[in-house]
């Protein structure tokens, strides 16, 4: 199982990002994708999720509002729209694929681990 996750960079306060996370050695479709963030010196917290039709989606109250999760089954991939972008959401973006095919923001509901892509929100 393969997670590449990209995307990520600096931008300033206020401004968009878009990451993906590229699937494959599994069937993607089978199984719900979340995302999570760590940023320095804080635990790793749950960030968004979307089951296998992308019908059902979990959020972060600190993302509501803002970021959008969505997946094309057809690429293997789940991009996460980042928008109106503040400094705490400084981190190291990880997207995880699930046990199942339901959206969970259970982090011991995820198996699998992609590297993570930076993301530096800084005036």
């Amino acid at each position: 199982v393969q997670l590449q996750a990209s995307g990520g960079g600096l931008v300033q306060p206020g401004d968009s990002l878009r990451l993906s996370c590229a699937a494959s050695g599994f069937t993607f479709d089978d199984y719900a994708i979340a995302w999570f963030r760590q940023a320095p010196g804080k635990e790793r917290e749950f960030v968004t999720s979307i089951d296998w039709r992308g019908g059902g989606t979990y959020y972060a109250d600190s993302v509501k509002g803002r970021f959008t999760i969505s997946r094309d089954n057809a690429k293997n991939t789940v991009y996460l729209q980042m928008n109106s972008l503040k400094p705490e959401d400084t981190a190291v973006y990880y997207c995880a694929v699930a046990r199942s095919s339901a959206a969970t923001p259970n982090a011991e509901r995820y198996r699998y681990w992609g590297q993570g892509t930076q993301v530096t929100v800084s005036s």
